[in-house]
């Protein structure tokens, strides 16, 4: 059995996350801090990436001021608590290849210290020395204990509700070991 490695570039990957209220979305960056994957015959077999909580950016709001209350406001205990989590972690437990490069993927995510298992579909460009990951992961943010203004948990909320779901939007750029 032929099995290859690939450790994740942090410097040619990124991570950019949109969440979704009723009056709008807000977007922005998230950086990786590591990662790796393996393939065993051609084919991804596992992996695992870390992104830094504490690296949170909003791209969409140019107020310095009004940027850094929000920045401030992602990183407490309303959304990721990065003091006490600072890492993010998705590690593939599964796959299931398909055509054009495309894998069927379930992996357990952990957010503030909590674990849920999720699929996704991860498109993965391989050389003998280069792996690009590219995919798009949806969260369901009350899973992980992010309830701030979730119409599951308060009512009455108006356009001030934000939606459960947000979305990662993942590129890692791995080198072969």
């Amino acid at each position: 059995m032929d099995t290859k490695n690939f450790k994740v570039n942090s410097e040619n990957s990124l991570v950019e996350w949109i969440g979704r209220k009723v009056t709008g979305a807000h977007n922005g960056t998230i950086e990786v801090k590591e990662g790796n994957f393996n393939f065993e015959n051609n084919i991804l077999s596992s992996g695992k990436f870390v992104i830094n909580t504490r690296s949170v950016k909003i791209l969409d709001i140019d107020d310095s001021e009004t940027n850094a209350q929000f920045a401030s406001h992602l990183a407490s205990d309303d959304f990721f608590n990065s003091e006490q989590f600072p890492d993010a972690v998705f590690e593939i437990k599964h796959t299931e290849p398909g055509e054009n490069n495309f894998y069927h993927v379930t992996g357990d995510l952990t957010i503030k210290g909590i674990t849920h298992s999720l699929e996704t579909t991860l498109q993965i460009v391989k050389t003998d020395n280069v792996a690009i990951l590219d995919g798009k992961i949806v969260i369901d943010r009350t899973k992980f204990n992010i309830k701030f203004r979730s119409s599951n948990l308060f009512s009455n909320l108006g356009d001030t509700l934000i939606y459960n779901n947000f979305d990662l939007n993942v590129h890692l750029a791995a080198d072969a070991q």
